[in-house]
């Protein structure tokens, strides 16, 4: 038993060190679409990173190192009012507006264990109140835990599928992969497991926007985001003034 006990600490050093390999790979960690190409990457290990997106809160963002990495970092709600019921904690990638698109990002949530503890992914967003995103959490309820539509109204789930909840654990990555086709509506978020995804969705409301990331109104880090797809459009963006 003691020699089990001492083990525990050399086995959870070892998958970090296997999580971060697994982050870090420069290739996506499934098939992408023909005719896809890497249009968009970030590894935050410059602190000229943050210039690339724009913050409901800038107060409540910085880019720092974790497990010897660079990663964006965000703290809790800030002070940010949305106008309808959606979140407040925002960051998106200011002026590249995708359509079909691949995107993975490894997620670290920081915040304390409650059922809504959560993280999200932003897309279609093409106004503070106008846009979809993913909101990944400890338990599912209608509120949580599920795609979400916010089109100048409270927050609206619009998910066909979703799971119970997920484990963020303690001081741990995982790997999120969000799978986006626009002239279908069809969405897929894959958690960790790349073979069968947690969440899926159908909605052609908003076909273009901006993609971001952030929490409702929890804290976490954000590191080594790629995103694939045909094209991204550039357009001079400042949803909330604030950049």
């Amino acid at each position: 038993m003691k020699r089990t006990c001492r083990l525990l600490p050399v086995l959870a050093a070892v998958y970090g060190l296997l999580q971060m390999g697994n982050a870090t790979a420069d290739k996506p960690s499934a098939e992408v679409p023909k005719g896809y190409r890497l249009l968009y990457s970030q590894d935050f290990e410059s602190a000229d990173a943050v210039k690339d997106f724009e913050f409901s809160d800038p107060a409540q963002w910085k880019v720092t190192k974790k497990d010897g990495r660079g990663v964006l970092e965000f703290g809790g709600k800030g002070a940010y009012k949305p106008k309808v019921r959606s979140p407040h904690v925002i960051g998106l990638i200011s002026g590249r507006k995708f359509g079909d698109f691949i995107l993975e990002v490894d997620l670290l949530q920081t915040g304390k264990e409650y059922g809504h503890r959560d993280m999200c992914i932003f897309f279609g967003f093409t106004d503070p109140s106008k846009f979809y995103y993913v909101h990944i959490a400890t338990k599912t309820d209608d509120h949580a835990h599920n795609i979400f539509i916010v089109n100048d109204a409270p927050r609206t789930k619009i998910s066909t599928k979703t799971t119970a909840g997920v484990d963020w654990g303690k001081d741990q990555w995982h790997k999120v992969r969000l799978e986006r086709d626009a002239s279908t509506g069809a969405v897929k978020v894959f958690f960790d497991d790349m073979a069968e995804p947690i969440m899926t969705a159908e909605d052609k409301t908003f076909p273009v926007g901006l993609i971001g990331f952030g929490s409702f109104d929890d804290s976490g880090l954000i590191a080594n985001i790629k995103i694939w797809g045909k094209k991204m459009d550039k357009e001079k963006t400042d949803f909330f003034g604030r950049k």
